[in-house]
């Protein structure tokens, strides 16, 4: 059964982190989002994302994302400083073109850090993209 799924890579996405301004807490913190860098809609968006260190790991998190626009960001999470020195990883499934898409980015152990932040064109702000 699952053999018989064809998974495609999934181009044209991308995850990354931006620190932002939580005016609830009133505190800068990291949100990831997924970027659709494609020129057509991706249906049906899932993105799962788990974290780990050499002694301790993180829930395994499922965000139903629905469809997203051509060119547009949607949040997944917020990514607390907690977790920031665990390897963090996210499986980004969809479809489109009637194919089933899927990738894996992962944001490397203490890489989520202004001091590594470069210009993210779509939102227009720094951020950190992931691997």
């Amino acid at each position: 059964m699952k053999e018989d799924i064809e998974f495609h890579i999934a181009e044209q996405v991308q995850v990354v982190a931006i620190r932002e301004w939580d005016k609830d807490f009133l505190n800068q913190n990291w949100n990831v989002y997924l970027l659709n860098l494609r020129m057509d809609t991706i249906e049906t968006v899932l993105v799962m994302s788990r974290g780990n260190s050499e002694d301790k790991k993180t829930s395994v998190l499922r965000h139903g994302l629905g469809d997203m626009e051509s060119n547009t960001s949607a949040k997944v999470e917020l990514i607390t400083d907690e977790v920031l020195g665990f390897t963090n990883e996210y499986l980004v499934t969809f479809f489109a073109e009637g194919k089933l898409f899927e990738r894996r980015f992962v944001f490397n152990s203490h890489t989520i850090s202004e001091e590594n932040s470069i210009h993210i064109p779509m939102l227009d702000t720094e951020g950190i993209r992931a691997v």
